[in-house]
């Protein structure tokens, strides 16, 4: 279960990182991802809207990415905040696809990440998942 420090709720927090972050987009899912100072707790947020579904598949579409999502909090504990968009074809989509679509939209972001500016990035940037 994702921690409470480690839950994106407001929406400045969601429209910094979408607005600011960076992106990439997989078949069921875009990734956002912003690197905060080095001691805050690391957040996630999704964006599961009606097109994916009637309120039981967003909902199960969402406990899916939040599992998901645990495991990169686990990793990265401290530094990023991150949005999950799902896109419609999510609801659809295996336990599998999602874990994979997830993980290399992560490592991608957060290598990209790592490659900005140094005024425009803190002083730790997370490893991409393996």
């Amino acid at each position: 279960m994702l921690a409470t420090r480690n839950r994106m709720r407001t929406a400045a927090a969601f429209s910094h990182t979408v607005r600011s972050g960076v992106r990439n987009g997989r078949r069921n899912l875009v990734l956002y991802m912003v690197s905060t100072l080095p001691d805050e707790p690391s957040q996630v947020g999704f964006i599961v809207s009606k097109t994916v579904g009637n309120a039981v598949t967003r909902n199960l579409v969402k406990r899916r990415l939040r599992e998901i999502a645990v495991e990169s909090v686990r990793t990265h504990p401290y530094g990023v905040n991150v949005v999950v968009r799902a896109l419609p074809v999510s609801a659809g989509a295996s336990w599998g696809e999602l874990v994979n679509d997830y993980q290399r939209a992560f490592s991608k972001v957060a290598s990209r990440l790592s490659g900005l500016p140094a005024e425009q990035q803190s002083s730790w940037m997370p490893p991409p998942l393996q």
